[in-house]
């Protein structure tokens, strides 16, 4: 029986580059394997999928902060436990913060967007196209979504380079607990402390001076009188940075990196690039920029056929269940002309990701406008990968033209 060596065993450093052959070992000896006393891990799609989807799975109530080791400028609530956005949360309190946000951040608002995202997009292409060579992550995975977000918010131009380094610094932290240096804690709390302090300020600007962009509406949104407070809207605006840059800047570069993998390349995708559609659900499968995610059972409950106990952590695998051969033939091929099939990247659920439209509009543009305008966009050095777990993408992207 696998226990928590075996399953920390997976993340170290020579997996990097290709953890899924460990993966399919662990799904196909245990697609639910208990590793610990109330530790689950869960790796098959039907199995993670129930956890993601039961309501009797959730998050644990934030504990109350000890007043004596409290950062000053942490978050807390009244009873002194830490705001936490409504990713971290259970109904009814979930319900009502996801309520408000999507009141802001539409489907409409996210068309809207489409004219700057390719306009972005395009400036980004052709300066690459100048230069001839470039690494792919700092010259367009990771400034698009920044800059979209960037602008969704309304933040100025001088302000952004900023956001990289706080959204860095808070994904390093998101990986399970004790995974996690201390360091890595303590830089992720600092960014999170200039985070909020930036965003206080620019926070009271919308409420003097509405503009119209995301912040604006959040800072106005109601609902019969209900309001986001302080502590929630920034909380609120932490999880659109890092979902809305990290996660989309993971799949761009995935993407790339697969695509160039193929024996047709940039080409695979068609000469108008029609195929991207489907080949950003093909990288979403086939190397989710998220990996993994955990519950907490709230009350007795049943995953497949193991009982679960009140207060047991379930880990979902999502980077092995996405390859689940139950579900998806051939899985660890990456083909971007297969049409698009159920899978875990934007999770399931009350959790389902709620920017998903627009990663899905950011990831098809960057596919799309790099197989028109660089078909011979190639490889031209060794790729890195980010350290992180949780959050799966590359530091760096060597590529060329020509």
């Amino acid at each position: 029986m696998a226990d928590l060596e075996d399953f920390t065993r997976m993340f170290a450093p020579e997996y990097k580059a290709d953890p899924y052959p460990l993966y399919r070992k662990w799904r196909e000896a245990e697609p639910v394997a208990e590793i610990a006393p109330g530790f689950l891990v869960v790796s098959a799609l039907a199995e993670a999928t129930e956890v993601v989807r039961d309501p009797a799975f959730g998050h644990p109530q934030p504990e109350v902060l000890d007043p004596a080791t409290r950062h000053p400028d942490d978050l807390v609530d009244a009873e002194g436990r830490p705001v936490v956005s409504f990713l971290g949360l259970n109904p009814p309190d979930h319900t009502r913060l996801r309520r408000l946000v999507s009141k802001a951040f539409t489907p409409r608002m996210v068309e809207r967007l489409r004219p700057r995202v390719e306009d972005i997009t395009a400036r980004l292409i052709s300066d690459l196209i100048d230069a001839g060579s470039a690494d792919l992550m700092t010259a367009l995975a990771a400034p698009l979504p920044v800059e979209v977000i960037s602008e969704m918010l309304g933040v100025p131009m001088a302000d952004r380079s900023r956001f990289a380094e706080w959204s860095h610094a808070l994904a390093r932290a998101l990986d399970p607990s004790f995974l996690v240096a201390d360091s890595v804690l303590e830089e992720a709390g600092e960014a999170g402390r200039e985070f909020n302090a930036y965003f206080r300020e620019l926070a009271a600007e919308r409420r003097r001076d509405p503009g119209e962009d995301l912040l604006s509406d959040l800072v106005a949104v109601t609902d019969q009188g209900d309001k986001l407070t302080e502590a929630e809207l920034l909380v609120t605006l932490t999880l659109l940075l890092v979902a809305g840059h990290e996660t989309t800047t993971n799949l761009i570069g995935n993407g790339v990196l697969a695509l160039l993998g193929t024996d047709a390349g940039l080409r695979s995708l068609g000469d108008d690039g029609a195929l991207a559609p489907n080949a950003v659900e093909e990288v979403l499968r086939h190397d989710s920029p998220v990996q993994l995610t955990s519950r907490v059972a709230l009350q007795p409950t049943r995953v497949g056929t193991t009982d679960v106990a009140p207060g047991a952590q379930a880990i979902v695998l999502i980077g092995a269940a996405n390859r689940d051969p139950a579900t998806h033939p051939d899985p660890d091929t990456f083909d971007p002309s297969r049409e698009p099939s159920r899978h875990l990247a934007f999770g399931q659920g009350i959790h389902f990701c709620l920017g998903s439209p627009l990663a899905r509009l950011e990831g098809q543009t960057a596919l799309r406008e790099l197989a028109i305008r660089t078909p011979t966009l190639h490889l031209a050095g060794a790729p890195a990968w980010n350290p992180t777990i949780t959050m799966r993408g590359l530091s760096r992207l060597p590529v060329a033209l020509g």
